[in-house]
């Protein structure tokens, strides 16, 4: 198995841009959303948008991130005691949640029930930056 291991390292990694392209994105059609009325042409335009980018791109990357990572520990077990991993893995585990949570506002904003102002979604648009930060030292520093 560990043939693939680079292969799978590779899938792992385009698989976990594409995801965090759609993680920076959603958030940010949000804050565009958030300026137009319900109903309106606009608003209709930014619900194909998100429904799309969440079902067509970020969804799939999601489980392709996870599918590959684990089966990069499968290959390699040993990785499992390194206390990089750790962290990264609960960097991970907040990144599945935030996505979650954009996938929870999409079906507010498809049901014109928003509550949320543009400011907010502005803020948390630096959630998967924070997180993504953590991932890629924690993968290239080792700090620990």
């Amino acid at each position: 198995m560990m043939a693939f291991y680079p292969w799978i390292q590779a899938l792992h990694v385009i698989a976990v841009i594409t995801w965090m392209a759609g993680l920076f994105y959603l958030p940010r059609l949000y804050v565009y959303h958030t300026r137009h009325p319900a109903g309106s042409p606009a608003s209709e335009t930014f619900k194909e948008m998100e429904r799309k980018l969440l079902r067509i791109i970020m969804n799939p990357s999601l489980v392709a991130v996870w599918v590959f990572g684990l089966a990069l520990i499968a290959i390699n077990p040993a990785l499992l005691s390194q206390g990089w991993l750790h962290a990264k893995l609960l960097a991970v585990i907040l990144m599945s949640g935030s996505h979650g949570m954009l996938a929870k506002w999409r079906k507010d904003f498809a049901a014109d029930a928003n509550k949320r102002p543009e400011r907010f979604y502005r803020l948390f648009n630096e959630v998967p930056t924070v997180l993504m930060l953590i991932v890629v030292i924690m993968v290239f520093v080792r700090p620990f």
